[in-house]
Formats: C-alpha cells, sequence, structure tokens
C-alpha cells in the first residue's frame, strides 16, 4: 500500500505575508490555489462588482474582489466577490461577515471543495451565500444546500442591498 504524500504545513503568519498570484486560500495550515477564472467567469465577476458598485454609496456598502476572508481562526477564504458593510471599521483581511458573498463557477471547481468553502461561509456568519454560473446554473448556499437561485430580485438580508440577476446579466460584455 502507497503512502500518502505528505503536505506541507505553512504557518499562518507566512500565508499572511505572502502575496499569490492569483490569491490563494490558507485551509488549516495549507496553502490551496483558487481556479483561475477564464473570459466568462471573470465577466460574470465584473457584472457583480459593477451591480453593487453602482449602488454602494446608498446601499451603504463596499464591493471587494477578491478579499481574503477569515472564516475561521485557522482557515482563510477568497470570494470572487464580497459586499461589505461600509459602516464597520475597514480590515485588511475581512474579520467580519461580509453582507453576501459570490462565488462565480469555474470549470476546475470540485463539488466537495466548493461545498466545504460555501459551509465555511456560513458558519462564519454570512447570510447570503451565491454561486453563479455562467452556464446559467445558478444556486444559492442555504442549511448546508444548494438551491436553485430565483430570477425575483430579492433583498440581502441585514443590509439594504437588493440582489438583481437580470440587472447583473445586463452588465455583462
Amino acid at each position: 500500500m502507497a503512502a500518502s504524500p505528505q503536505v506541507a504545513r505553512v504557518p499562518v503568519e507566512v500565508y499572511l505575508r505572502t502575496s499569490y498570484e492569483p490569491d490563494a486560500e490558507y485551509v488549516d495550515g495549507v496553502i490551496e490555489e483558487r481556479p483561475t477564472g477564464q473570459d466568462d467567469h471573470s465577466a460574470w465577476q465584473h457584472a457583480i462588482e459593477l451591480w453593487f458598485a453602482e449602488h454602494a454609496k446608498d446601499w451603504n456598502i463596499k464591493v471587494r474582489p477578491e478579499l481574503r476572508v477569515q472564516v475561521s481562526p485557522t482557515n482563510f477564504r477568497v470570494p470572487d466577490v464580497a459586499i461589505l458593510n461600509r459602516s464597520l471599521p475597514p480590515e485588511p483581511i475581512a474579520t467580519h461577515p461580509p453582507i453576501a458573498v459570490f462565488e462565480v463557477l469555474s470549470p476546475e471547481d470540485s463539488h466537495s471543495r466548493l461545498m466545504v468553502k460555501l459551509a465555511e461561509y456560513e458558519h462564519m456568519g454570512i447570510q447570503t451565500i451565491l454561486l453563479l454560473d455562467p452556464e446559467g446554473n445558478h444556486r444559492r448556499y442555504v442549511g448546508g444546500r444548494l438551491e436553485p437561485l430565483t430570477r425575483e430580485p430579492f433583498d440581502l438580508p441585514g443590509s439594504q442591498c437588493r440582489f438583481d440577476l437580470s440587472g447583473i446579466e445586463k452588465l455583462l460584455d
């Protein structure tokens, strides 16, 4: 029986002072690469940013692409887009739950790894966790499950924000 390969553990301090291109995630001492997006992934990410940036002042939010979010003492995730409450003090790494996080599905994303990541967001206290698929199979993560995302606009809990899938789709280029 072959031994499983040893995974190099990295102290959290090393992760926090190191830049990765694209940024990587830190999970229990292990650096995990994030899938690199293709054109459709990038277009969706940009459209989400534009939608929320258009309303940022009115909704008292900050829009942050690829911001490190400390979901637990030993785990740092990097959502494609995070929506932050502007009234909270600025942080180099988000330690307060964002209002919402968005992941744009990439062909390289594995279902099991994605589900662990989404569960960590929920455990941190993030109330709106959306998985947008450039192929159109959009989902919302709730209570450990992925549910179909409705096309009807809805308010994001704990904020003045409104999510409008049709409005975001119009911003795709």
